[in-house]
């Protein structure tokens, strides 16, 4: 059987642009003689449609693509992913579907068994699980067709009471089709690549895999659509987070590829890029305004913004205070220059030094401290915005991982934006993503690489005046936040016990701020916002 496997970036909701999509990917594969071509889970409908499910009308468009799309399903069958409602009174009102197209008609319906309730995943709250699977009968062949989570749950790993492909495989099965919404982090090619090697292993059946790519706002998408053998191993695979279509013929005995392995800070700027281009996009936004300090976060946002959105669509702004150094200016305009884009500057030390004239009753015979500090960022926060008013452009947030996690930023200030676009990466893996920007051409100034951290608030001001090294920090941070690990676990390592209580402790005093931050593009597996949900009054470590 000829298959073609389609990587599609679909969006949420649009469904003639994802209808269009899928029409086409058919009837490319019609004219290169495919039998079947496989879409992704949910592929109708865009992944994760969340509370659109609860729609009469939403549901209601889905089930029109699909009749739509089955009337070019001549000559050629197609296996789309959709909602389908479940008729019983009982239970959810829908369920995760993957529909058989064919000779212009829906043939049957096969629904997901595992529903993922973890990190970003709260499909239970959408869809009942499949009380019996089936097999697809095809062309002589009996296709095992299973949706994301229903190969997840592997030996030693149990999250469900029951296997999807234990019972098609005693339906003998010929091979397997997974069709996913696997959304992207920096280890997932290696996880996916062992979970389907252990799955094709224990059930001596090849592996068809399908999944999105594309962002939809926080989620990114990197695809990993491959053919894995019988024996686990990965023979083909498409390009990851870019769009196409891999012809396969089940009959073809395939060798396994040992593709160059892309490292994980490759990977993460191809995200971050496409997690921009796609919100812009998406949302048909066109251009974007950030601060520009002259440090390294905001600099690093404004590289990948270049990349994802070209420099005639970013809008840079400086705004120096009292406080600012010189080469803080001078490094940011470097920066543009490299760049080849247009700043502007806005000195906020009049503005300042209005606040502080106005204050002055208030603040009378009181000692400078964080209040003036996070003035000077509301100034920015505030001309920013203005800014992204007047012209119609979207805010960037600049904030990292590490002082989102403690608490180290202003709101309404530098927490300010429409998109946070490397709040996903520790002050580390900020380093490194920069030098990686830079490996063939200085992008990034070198001074803005090598000088020591300041948010420049105060005179001579670093930000190892209240946190240790961020080599330090960043362990700690990954620690508690990535592993879960307890305080008693943590301090093992060796650290300093006053030390870790006071980081563990802004960690969880400040989720309220998290909770006001914009959308984080996610890379890791444990990213703040939809992923990681705390009580905000909890009193654990506090």
């Amino acid at each position: 059987m000829k298959i073609a496997l389609a990587q599609l970036n679909y969006h949420i909701g649009n469904f003639k642009a994802n209808e269009k999509k899928i029409v086409n990917a058919i009837e490319e594969a019609k004219a290169k003689q495919a039998e079947l071509v496989v879409f992704a889970e949910l592929s109708i409908c865009g992944y994760p449609p969340r509370d659109f499910l609860q729609f009469d009308d939403f549901i209601a468009h889905c089930e029109n693509s699909i009749e739509e799309i089955a009337q070019h399903c001549n000559g050629i069958a197609a296996i789309v992913g959709a909602p389908s409602k479940n008729p019983n009174k009982k239970g959810k009102p829908l369920y995760n579907s993957a529909y058989f197209l064919a000779e212009q008609k829906v043939q049957s319906v096969h629904h997901k068994q595992l529903l993922p309730t973890y990190d970003i995943f709260d499909e239970y709250r959408y869809f009942e699980p499949a009380g019996e699977v089936n097999c697809i009968q095809y062309k002589g062949k009996k296709i095992a067709l299973t949706i994301c989570e229903d190969l997840w749950n592997i030996e030693g790993e149990y999250l469900y009471q029951k296997s999807p492909m234990k019972q098609l495989k005693s339906l003998g099965a010929d091979f397997m089709v997974n069709i996913a919404a696997s959304p992207f982090h920096k280890n997932q090619t290696e996880e996916r690549d062992r979970v389907f090697a252990w799955n094709t292993k224990a059930f001596d059946l090849p592996l068809y895999y399908v999944n999105h790519i594309g962002a939809q706002t926080e989620l990114i998408f990197d695809g990993g659509t491959a053919y894995y053998d019988s024996k686990g191993k990965k023979c083909t695979e498409l390009n990851s987070f870019e769009e196409g279509l891999l012809f396969l013929d089940s009959e073809e005995d395939l060798k396994e590829v040992k593709p160059k392995p892309a490292s994980s800070i490759e990977k993460i700027e191809k995200a971050l890029i496409l997690g921009v281009r796609d919100y812009f996009k998406k949302l048909n936004f066109k251009t974007a305004t950030l601060g520009l300090s002259g440090g390294i976060d905001s600099a690093l946002t404004l590289a990948i913004a270049v990349k994802a959105l070209g420099a005639e669509r970013v809008i840079p702004i400086m705004m120096p205070s009292q406080f600012s150094s010189d080469h803080s200016i001078t490094d940011s305009i470097a920066l543009c220059n490299n760049l080849g884009c247009k700043y502007h500057e806005i000195a906020i030390k009049p503005i300042y030094d209005s606040f502080e004239k106005q204050l002055e009753p208030l603040f009378k015979d009181t000692a400078f401290n964080v209040a003036e500090e996070n003035i000077q960022s509301r100034i920015r926060g505030a001309l920013v915005m203005a800014h992204t008013n007047k012209f119609g452009t979207i805010l960037l947030n600049t904030s990292n991982k590490s002082e989102l996690a403690v608490g180290y930023g202003t709101l309404y200030g530098d927490m300010a934006g429409g998109l946070s676009v490397i709040g996903d990466l520790y002050k580390t893996e900020v380093y490194e993503l920069s030098e990686y920007l830079n490996r063939d051409e200085e992008i990034i100034p070198t001074n803005i690489l090598t000088k020591e951290p300041s948010a420049e608030l105060r005179p001579n001001q670093k930000d190892s005046d209240s946190l240790p090294d961020y080599e330090i920090l960043d362990k700690i941070l990954y620690d508690y936040i990535e592993n879960e690990m307890s305080p008693q676990q943590i301090s093992k390592k060796g650290y300093n016990e006053e030390l870790l209580a006071k980081i563990l402790r802004l960690v969880n005093l400040n989720e309220y701020k998290r909770h006001q931050a914009p959308p984080i593009l996610r890379v890791s597996k444990k990213a703040f916002g939809m992923g990681r949900r705390m009580p905000i009054v909890g009193k654990y470590l506090i």
